[in-house]
């Protein structure tokens, strides 16, 4: 192949379908492999920009300051077939999930880390085994709050990662409280929300009283500086906040007297140690097949992949995971 399909974004939230020179199996670094993409699915990591933001130094991708992004961008959840392997752990033929890390995976092929990726089991179609890739993240978020059993855990923003982590702290014996501004009642209860609040972070926060403050607070809303400050201020003294996702600002502002007088911990980081986590989601989806109904809610063809941006852009009560196929 010497060209192939993509989709490009030519103006903010607009993209186009372009023919691009396909990715040379020579041009392959030690570590990387070379996949035919048969499914991708939207992050709220992949909104900023989608909507035209400059992608800040150290984020997912490998695109300078200032430049727009290239060809199959923005996509990083992604389940492929391998074409082309210098990875020992891959050979050509085997179908993996994880990350496409130039984000890059609106296309026919895409390059990327074999350490980012994971044979797929077999056992879920490409469109719902790529839930694998943000359950990885999920799951590596929960490890590092420790023992979350009989606690009480706030999780601000139950979008797709919200859910996913309802889900995870519920099985691990939290108490969880979810808080969206939509209204997430027909679906929180199915992954473990306890209580469902319909309100904006902030008012949530200060209608609190000293009893119902949750010793954890995971902000899974992301993209603005401000719900930070409300997970801060919805905290139990001595509690942890667990600030999830790539930030969009280089300094979020951070109400430091609450956080002092509090006692706070707060969290965040990239998800590591990835085989292992991919490997763990898979099973969790196997032991959980229930969840599966609930959180693919939109599968599309890559080809409508402007549709697809435009659900995820506009989000609605009843829908969660935006999925497309190749």
């Amino acid at each position: 192949m010497t060209d192939m399909w993509a989709a490009q974004l030519v103006a903010p939230s607009t993209f186009a379908h372009v023919r691009v020179p396909a990715p040379l199996v020579a041009a392959l670094a030690p570590g990387e492999v070379l996949l035919r993409v048969r499914a991708g699915a939207i992050c709220g990591s992949d909104m900023p920009l989608f909507k035209g933001a400059v992608q800040l130094r150290g984020g997912l991708g490998n695109h300078p300051d200032g430049a727009p992004p290239g060809p199959g961008c923005p996509m990083h959840e992604v389940v492929g077939d391998v074409v082309a392997s210098r990875h020992p752990g891959f050979e050509p033929g085997v179908t993996v999930v994880g990350w496409a890390l130039a984000q890059d995976a609106i296309a026919e092929l895409c390059i990327t880390e074999g350490d980012s990726l994971v044979p797929h089991d077999g056992r879920l179609p490409p469109a719902e085994a790529i839930v694998a890739q943000p359950l990885a993240c999920a799951i590596y978020a929960v490890e590092r709050m420790g023992d979350v059993c009989g606690r009480r855990v706030a999780v601000l923003g139950l979008g797709p990662i919200g859910m996913l982590f309802s889900h995870v702290l519920k099985t691990r014996g939290a108490h969880v409280v979810g808080v969206d501004r939509l209204n997430r009642t027909d679906t929180a209860p199915r992954f473990g929300v306890d209580e469902f609040v319909q309100a904006a972070c902030d008012r949530w926060a200060a209608s609190l009283g000293p009893d119902d403050r949750p010793e954890i607070v995971v902000e899974a809303i992301g993209h603005q500086v401000g719900t930070l400050t409300c997970a801060i201020e919805a905290a139990a003294v001595g509690g942890l906040v667990y600030y999830f996702g790539v930030p969009d600002d280089l300094v979020y502002p951070v109400p430091m007297h609450a956080f002092f007088r509090k006692d706070l911990t707060l969290k965040a980081g990239t998800t590591k140690d990835r085989p292992r986590v991919l490997r763990l989601a898979q099973e969790y989806l196997h032991d959980h097949p229930a969840i599966l109904d609930a959180y693919v809610t939109d599968r599309l063809p890559m080809t409508s992949v402007q549709e697809a941006y435009d659900r995820a852009a506009t989000p609605r009560a009843g829908q969660l995971k935006v999925v497309v196929e190749a």
